[in-house]
């Protein structure tokens, strides 16, 4: 597969969720993609509130938390006047978009489990693009994890676009963090499509200073002749972390090739064991510069 074919952009009302569609309707004008608009209810909630789904007779033959007639939603049920309008608006925006774009898309609003419903979505598509959380304005509960949850059970890779920043392409100039994982294994087949369109793909192993490496070959040589036999011409790079994290050093290089996309794989340990020991995927999370492709 060299083009993206199906793309998901998960919405809201947050202050970033205009530059996630600008960067899916770029994406998908590249590809010539099928855009999937999807929002949700409990995304538009402050916090502390919650919205409880109601049963829809018509909806039977889909998911009993995507409810829709027609490509629109059927109604926003319990939601106060305010989320109505915020989704309503949402959902304009998104379909003038499309017209003004010269694309196919599809829009959906998601009652009930957020989570739930992205993983479905995502699962029929070739990526899932959603934001990274800003710890200064944290999204409603329903979202605020909802990267990991998307990342860990939808099997599909998650382009997440940093709360800060302004990205005026993703994906020309693309660095993979690559440590011979099954998750690095994962995200650079995951990003093939990106990689075919890219001008220039840098392969970086990041290594401790005392790591000797076991062979005279560099080890990016093998999935650098792997990525050529795709068409496409990457560059092998290495560094030595001296006294700073996996993660910084990505990003690090990323600003040196001057990036504007990261490629790595996703908890390549338990997210338990990220959580109380730390771990690149959650310091990528919580520090990223640049828009992050991540696959589990």
């Amino acid at each position: 597969m060299t083009s993206l074919r199906d793309i998901v952009v998960v919405l809201d009302n947050s202050a970033r969720s205009d530059s996630r569609l600008d960067i899916a309707v770029a994406l998908a004008r590249r590809h010539d993609a099928h855009l999937i608009g999807l929002s949700a209810l409990d995304l538009l909630t402050p916090a502390g509130a919650a919205v409880q789904p109601r049963s829809n007779p018509d909806a039977d033959a889909q998911p009993a938390s995507l409810i829709w007639r027609g490509g629109r939603p059927l109604d926003y049920p319990e939601a106060d006047t305010w989320q109505a309008e915020e989704a309503e608006r949402i959902e304009i925006a998104f379909r003038q978009r499309l017209r003004f774009s010269d694309l196919q898309g599809d829009w959906r609003m998601a009652i009930g489990d957020v989570s739930e419903t992205v993983v479905s979505q995502a699962r029929q598509a070739d990526v899932v693009i959603l934001g990274q959380v800003n710890p200064d304005h944290p999204p409603p509960p329903a979202g605020r994890q909802l990267v990991e949850d998307v990342l860990m059970t939808s099997g599909r890779p998650v382009l997440i676009i940093p709360y800060i920043g302004r990205f005026e392409a993703v994906g020309t100039k693309v660095l993979i963090g690559w440590n011979n994982s099954r998750e690095a294994a994962r995200a650079v087949h995951d990003a093939i499509p990106f990689l075919a369109k890219a001008e220039s793909v840098t392969v970086l192993l990041a290594h401790p200073v005392e790591q000797k490496p076991a062979t005279d070959e560099a080890p990016t040589a093998g999935i650098t002749r792997h990525l050529a036999r795709h068409g496409i011409n990457a560059e092998a790079a290495r560094t030595a972390m001296a006294g700073i994290s996996a993660s910084d050093a990505l990003l690090s290089c990323a600003s040196d090739v001057s990036a504007d996309l990261l490629v790595v794989g996703g908890y390549g340990h338990s997210r338990l064991r990220e959580l109380i020991l730390g771990g690149v995927t959650r310091d990528l999370l919580r520090h990223m510069t640049i828009p992050v492709l991540m696959s589990h």
